[in-house]
């Protein structure tokens, strides 16, 4: 271990994988009410494919999960680039090593203690790479389960439960590429840690509160939540 490397550094690091993975899990598996966009959004794709299955021209719906499967192609392929630019910097660490120390706002760090934060950011990128393939394949499946849905009439029995299974599909499909995005976010976070460790915690801290902010109290989530409740509201009718 470089033996620069201090003790509130250690902290901060913990500190930043508690925050990813905390909210992580929180998001993606604690949270079961419809409290978040994410949460929001399965009751708006049950509904969607639930209308899918009642209506012969299909184009529609090919085109959207068209649209997010190009997104996932495009952030997969930007991923790459990055990686591709953080490996070959590791060709002129030295010189990377020697600007980054020579700036003011920057903590004087030992050579291999400066390779140990680029590499963190190797890894988060290469997390996300991962993330955004698995969420593209995922997507994959998911046209496979739409092209080989029934053509109208379907039992509306049938149809609510192959309407949970498509919808569920595509849930975790964005899911996959929800994880790939927050690498984004924890990599600018990461990238404070080139400061010190102090506002490397800050910057883990500011991404969990904008995410949340996002996902919880954002007027998109005022909107998506009111349509939400919408549609259940006249779904129920309509069964009752």
């Amino acid at each position: 271990m470089p033996p620069d490397i201090t003790t509130i550094d250690a902290i901060a690091f913990a500190w930043f994988l508690a925050s990813w993975i905390g909210f992580t899990i929180t998001q993606d598996h604690l949270l079961k009410g419809r409290v978040f966009v994410n949460h929001h959004l399965k009751m708006l794709r049950r509904e969607w494919m639930d209308r899918m299955l009642q209506r012969d021209n299909r184009i529609m719906d090919s085109q959207l999960v068209g649209h997010t499967m190009n997104s996932c192609t495009f952030f997969a392929s930007t991923t790459m680039l990055v990686l591709a630019g953080l490996l070959g910097s590791f060709g002129a660490i030295e010189h990377a090593h020697e600007i980054v120390g020579s700036l003011a706002v920057t903590v004087k760090t030992s050579r291999e203690f400066f390779e140990m934060k680029m590499l963190l950011l190797v890894a988060i990128f290469t997390f996300g790479f991962f993330k955004f393939t698995w969420a593209l394949r995922q997507y994959n499946y998911c046209c496979a389960l739409i092209g080989s849905a029934p053509l109208p009439p379907v039992p509306e029995k049938e149809r609510h439960v192959m309407a949970g299974h498509i919808a569920e599909a595509m849930t975790l499909a964005v899911t996959a590429l929800n994880g790939g995005l927050r690498a984004y976010y924890f990599a600018l976070a990461a990238l404070a840690w080139l400061i010190n460790p102090w506002a490397f915690m800050l910057a883990s801290t500011g991404v969990i509160v904008v995410l949340t902010r996002r996902q919880g109290f954002s007027p998109t989530e005022k909107v998506i939540r009111l349509q939400a409740e919408l549609l259940e509201h006249g779904s129920k009718q309509a069964r009752d």
